[in-house]
């Protein structure tokens, strides 16, 4: 019985396996877009050899994986280590093992996906800035310990602008505040940011600036980690406060800013001093002093009154003359002493009560200002009237009853 081969042309030479593996080992290994490449996937193994850490790379739907490896020389290079379950970045060449007739990735670089890889930009981008002094404490300028003006970068509807102006308002009665309005979530809100701050600059009234958001999610905080929002921060010549609504993590706008606080409440305490504290340390110092200038009195008086004692016990005239003369020495020094004292303590308090008087309500009215007042309060916006409303104004010498006309928008700075 002889078997029936099949009609086939038989080549005089085949090419052996090895020769099969080096033609694909050299049209991969070869090829540009496989010499560098990136790759993301999910690792679902790893396993730590002396030689490496090998683990295997595959797609979310694990339709597709790949082996890979990183040599030990390059394992303390690794942005971060390839661990089961970890959404990775890589970057490296594809090798084809001819022993085994198969391909892994030979890794150079992991990098992680997701929340992860934003948060290595973010740190790598803090440690770029950091190099460059912009967080040195060195560079902090010191805020105002009185502010006259005060600017807000915020978004108008945000929540942190209503709690600002009222901790403002306060803590510090007849300050002005300057409100240059911005966008602070979202894909624009960096430039909103930036511009709000340009805008604030350009006015050049304020004497500090304060940047606040209330409080979000991680992502929403994104806007405030942008090279462009750090940078304008740094380098504004107005002393700036971050009043940022979050605790969990400290964004670089925190690190650039002069002063850092969690909320926006806090930011607008930093500001500015509490003027019902400012009453209640001058009341102290004034009682400190007067009591201050009782003991002395009372002291050079004692002493006063033993030198005399001694002196009525004195016989002998030259030894009177001399007390005398001593005695009259002390008295002028007291007077001197007495009165620069009294002179000082005048000075300060007629500087104390010049600015007290220009904190006074009533004397910014009798500057020309005035207070409108409706039904529901002070008119603070045009929001607050309409047409044919009747409000009060209080001038600085009685007081006006007006019905409103007409209504226009005022624009902020």
């Amino acid at each position: 019985m002889t078997s029936k081969l099949p009609n086939l042309l038989v080549p005089d030479t085949a090419l052996t396996v090895a020769g099969l593996t080096a033609y694909i080992q050299l049209l991969i290994e070869q090829d540009d877009q496989l010499r560098q490449v990136w790759l993301t996937g999910e690792v679902s193994s790893a396993t730590r050899y002396r030689s490496g850490l090998f683990f295997t790379l595959q797609d979310p739907d694990a339709k597709a994986a790949i082996q890979c490896v990183v040599w030990n020389s390059q394992l303390h290079k690794l942005a971060t280590l390839p661990a089961p379950g970890e959404q990775l970045i890589l970057l490296g060449r594809v090798h084809v093992q001819p022993h085994r007739g198969s391909y892994q990735l030979i890794v150079w670089q992991a990098l992680p996906a997701g929340e992860g890889l934003r948060a290595l930009r973010s740190r790598q981008l803090k440690d770029r800035l950091e190099a460059e002094g912009l967080f040195d404490a060195d560079c902090k300028r010191p805020i105002p310990t009185h502010p006259q003006t005060v600017a807000v970068v915020t978004s108008p509807q945000a929540a942190a602008w209503g709690d600002i102006q009222r901790t403002l308002k306060r803590r510090y009665p007849g300050l002005r505040v300057l409100f240059s309005p911005a966008l602070v979530q979202g894909d624009q809100a960096p430039l909103s940011i930036v511009a709000a701050i340009k805008r604030v600059e350009r006015d050049n009234r304020a004497d500090v600036l304060i940047i606040s958001r209330g409080g979000g999610a991680i992502e929403d905080m994104v806007c405030f980690n942008d090279e462009n929002v750090v940078r304008a921060i740094a380098d504004c010549p107005i002393p700036v406060i971050a009043g940022i609504g979050h605790q969990r993590d400290e964004s670089l706008s925190d690190l650039a800013a002069d002063l850092a606080a969690h909320t926006p409440t806090a930011a607008a305490e930093q500001a500015v001093p509490c003027l019902a504290d400012l009453y209640e340390l001058h009341n102290n110092r004034v009682q400190s002093l007067n009591l201050a200038m009782l003991q002395y009195m009372s002291e050079e008086h004692d002493r006063l009154a033993g030198l005399r004692d001694r002196i009525s016990r004195l016989k002998l005239d030259r030894a009177l003359k001399q007390e005398a003369q001593v005695i009259s020495w002390l008295r002028q020094r007291l007077i001197q002493s007495t009165q620069r004292r009294f002179q000082i303590a005048e000075q300060h308090c007629q500087m104390l009560q010049e600015k007290l008087t220009t904190l006074d309500p009533a004397s910014v009215l009798q500057r020309g200002y005035a207070v409108v007042r409706a039904e529901s309060g002070i008119v603070r916006s045009t929001n607050d009237v309409t047409v044919g409303k009747t409000l009060k104004i209080q001038l600085g010498q009685g007081q006006i009853d007006v019905t409103v006309t007409n209504v226009s928008a005022d624009k902020t700075v």
